[in-house]
């Protein structure tokens, strides 16, 4: 066992500080990433707060890790020292069920080992994540990463590239279909990117009309400010697709009035409450309210080698480790376009 610097937040009111604990050189089949660039999602804050309950403390977040391979076991394949690698929001299943050996391992039935915060069923203790010097896992759990992306923009890749590519590529998104993206923020305009690359007609949806801008930079043929009634009421009946990416209260009514027969309204956003629906919504025209969580692993990796054949990154705001608390602050605020990224030679 080596130590590995990190930062971690000790209790749900307390800030995250620097931090060491003790990890374990690689298994047979493992590898050992140093950690370049870690993105901070949302799910960062909800972890760190307690906000979801149930999180295990000292907790060391992140899990959009970009870096390097400094150590790969006897048995290791698809990786050597210096590749580079990623890994995102999973570092193993139970590979035995159903979900699993379909490649969905994310909706493993034992569920699956989270990056952090997450009982290790294999090696004991919780996981920790991507705010730190180091991670081992299984290269199975692990990504690869073409070195025409940048690194750093390419972090966000790992948990809001493919909680947005998955559902598009499921529900088949493509050429000449018009297609919804309700909010943009870290996830959201990845929405945009990627439904844009598919040849998809994106509209935006925004309470916030200065960012119709960066919406139409993303690719977006055109932005409705949802307060505004009149301009909803253009687009009813008229959406293949809408992928709800709003974690806060809203109307999902709203949204589904404007779907055609068949069409489906998928969330990736997860609201802290219940949101009402209106049965008639669904019922009139057939519609269908569906949910997405990430994606298996040969998805992820199918996601990052369409972003990199495609050039697509996330916008991000570079920081030092130092400043990942005001960061928290500053996202739960919206206060960010549209992703942190933390440095982690900072940490050194």
């Amino acid at each position: 066992m080596r130590q590995t610097k990190a930062y971690a937040t000790h209790a749900a009111d307390s800030p995250l500080v620097p931090f060491t604990f003790s990890y374990r050189d690689p298994g047979p089949e493992e590898i050992e990433i140093q950690i370049l660039y870690c993105g901070i999602c949302h799910t960062d804050v909800h972890q760190a707060r307690n906000e979801w309950a149930g999180t295990i403390y000292p907790c060391v977040p992140g899990h959009e890790i970009v870096g390097r391979v400094t150590k790969a076991g006897v048995r290791v394949k698809k990786f050597k020292p210096g590749d580079l690698a990623a890994v995102g929001c999973m570092v193993d299943s139970c590979r035995g069920c159903a979900s699993c050996k379909a490649g969905e391992e994310q909706l493993c039935d034992a569920g699956p080992t989270f990056t952090y915060n997450s009982p290790d069923k294999k090696h004991g203790g919780m996981t920790s994540g991507g705010y730190a010097e180091v991670i081992v896992l299984d290269e199975a759990f692990a990504l690869r990463l073409s070195k025409s992306l940048d690194l750093a923009a390419a972090a966000p890749l790992l948990c809001a590239g493919i909680t947005t590519y998955s559902p598009l590529r499921r529900w088949k998104v493509g050429r000449g279909q018009k297609v919804g993206v309700v909010g943009l923020g870290g996830l959201g305009h990845m929405a945009v990117k990627l439904a844009t690359a598919f040849g998809a007609n994106v509209v935006v949806f925004t309470t916030s009309p200065g960012k119709t801008s960066d919406a139409l930079r993303f690719g977006a043929k055109e932005v409705v400010v949802s307060k505004n009634e009149v301009e909803m009421k253009r687009h009813l009946t008229s959406f293949d697709f809408i992928l709800d990416t709003v974690a806060a209260p809203h109307d999902l009514n709203a949204y589904l009035e404007l779907l055609k027969a068949d069409a489906a309204l998928t969330l990736v956003g997860a609201p802290a409450q219940p949101l009402p629906v209106a049965a008639f919504n669904l019922i009139l025209k057939r519609r269908q309210l569906a949910g997405s969580l990430i994606g298996g692993i040969a998805e992820t990796q199918e996601m990052l080698d369409f972003c990199a054949t495609h050039n697509i990154v996330s916008d991000i705001e570079l920081i030092p480790i130092q400043k990942v608390n005001e960061a928290y602050d500053r996202l739960v605020k919206n206060d960010v376009k549209y992703r942190f990224v933390i440095d982690m030679k900072s940490l050194a």
